[in-house]
């Protein structure tokens, strides 16, 4: 039986007793109930991974020894980052989960002018670190070792006026093009707009930038099914699929 993994932010050295903290040492103790013992796989969240024993298991605490350290071996060599339009609930969650299961490696939630979310203050910092716990939830399950950031959400031209990256694409129904051959990128900004779609006026301002519209075949897709689309097709052309 595969030991579990969790997401464990810390120094790993050979050796070294590592003492979790309360999210990882309830998940351990209370949730998943292993003793003294049990193995357990660990990630730091920036790109090391390490095998590890639980030598102490209580309901108030978790100590663990490393056993080996690893670089992690689950990043795509295609570095793409995801604006995504906010949507409600566990729309968004499941766009972004996916998204790391396919290699993302950041995300940044989009205000756009047909979204109907607004975050401010509290609840946006609340709903910022669901998203990235989502994240770490993600990597655990697909095997990540390092985590991709969540940006804090923005409006669309803010997120439009920092795009550097070598290839750039929005998503849009109407669009006559498709992904064209090419040497494969070192970096990719993905833009998907909300359920209603991306505003013309918005699509425009893509376009100014550099931005390449691109459609995914005949049927419109929900805003949380174009990223695995997307993603999927990004990464099968120029990544690891």
């Amino acid at each position: 039986m595969k030991a579990p993994r969790i997401h464990v932010a810390a120094d790993y050295a050979v050796g070294d007793d590592v003492v979790l903290s309360e999210g990882p040492a309830h998940h351990v103790a209370r949730v998943l109930r292993l003793a003294e013992g049990a193995s357990l796989e660990l990630f730091d969240g920036v790109g090391r991974e390490a095998r590890a024993v639980i030598t102490e298991a209580s309901r108030k605490r978790v100590v663990v020894c490393i056993e080996a350290v690893a670089a992690g071996s689950g990043e795509s060599p295609l570095a793409v980052h995801l604006g995504q339009a906010i949507s409600k609930g566990e729309r968004m969650d499941y766009a972004i989960q996916k998204a790391v299961e396919l290699g993302v490696a950041a995300i940044t939630p989009l205000y756009t002018e047909r979204g109907d979310v607004r975050l401010k203050g509290e609840r946006a910092a609340r709903k910022l670190a669901h998203w990235q716990a989502v994240v770490v939830s993600a990597c655990e399950q697909c095997g990540r070792a390092t985590l991709p950031p969540v940006y804090p959400p923005v409006g669309l031209a803010d997120w439009l006026t920092d795009r550097d990256e070598a290839l750039r694409l929005v998503l849009h129904p109407g669009a006559a093009g498709a992904l064209e051959p090419r040497e494969a990128p070192a970096s990719v900004a993905l833009l998907i707009g909300p359920e209603g779609g991306l505003a013309e006026a918005e699509v425009e301002a893509a376009r100014g930038v550099g931005f390449t519209p691109l459609a995914l075949g005949p049927r419109v897709l929900r805003t949380e099914t174009a990223p695995v689309v997307a993603l999927s097709l990004l990464q099968f052309r120029f990544g690891d699929l």
